[in-house]
Parts: C-alpha cells; structure tokens; sequence
C-alpha cells in the first residue's frame, strides 16, 4: 500500500510558478511510476505528467509541454511538479498517484492505483 499526500498548491498570478510536492509513505516508491493529474468540477481528472521510477523517463500533456517540470527524490521519497508560466486554464485540484507499470499507458487514470487527496491551484488571470 502507497499513501501519498500533496502539498505545494496555492492562489497564483497567471505566469507565475509554484512548485507541487507528493510525499509517499507506507512504502518505497523508488520502483514505482508517479504520475500527476488534475480536475476541475464537471470535468474528467486528466493526465498532466509521470515519471519512470528511475526518474529517466517522462511523459507529459501537449499543453504544459515546456511549461511543466516532473521529476522525483527517491531518497526523500517524493515527487515534484515544478509549474511554470502558469494560465487561467491550468486553474484544478492536482493530484499525484502511483503505479507500477510504465508505457504510454501511464497516461490514463485506470492505470494507477493510488491517489493522494489533492492540492488546488488556483491561476487568476
């Protein structure tokens, strides 16, 4: 079992940054994908980025390609979304989630097993 719990989240400026932190514990998750997601009300939780559990290898969304910044310490077991240049549109709760598989199916929320609780961002234009 893998409990995550995000943190990092805030009220931000449109282009500004925040930094968003996911803290495993029950487990290591130095063999575990992490991955992070994001919702708004009404709409599906859609994929944002994950990260191999060597940290070599990423997938992103088309739309915070550049923007956005995964990665992961291991030792520390954590994950981090660094957000950059952030827009209104990116305004939802962010989730971080595990699983232990890796591909492009990585890329959809049936893939992953557990789910922290959510940290919101909110981008005021």
């Amino acid at each position: 079992q893998v409990q995550l719990v995000e943190s990092g989240g805030g009220l931000v400026q449109a282009g500004g940054s925040l930094r968003l932190s996911c803290v495993a514990s029950k487990r290591a998750i130095s063999s575990v994908t992490m991955g992070w997601f994001r919702q708004t009300p009404g709409k599906e939780r859609e994929f944002v980025a994950a990260i191999s559990w060597s940290g070599g290898s990423t997938y992103y969304r088309d739309s915070v390609k550049g923007r956005f910044t995964i990665s992961r310490d291991n030792a520390k077991n954590t994950v981090y979304l660094q957000v950059n240049s952030l827009k209104s549109e990116d305004t939802a709760i962010y989730y971080c989630a595990a699983a232990f598989t890796w591909g492009a199916q990585v890329m959809a929320v049936t893939t992953y097993d557990y789910w922290g609780q959510g940290t919101q961002v909110t981008v005021s234009s």
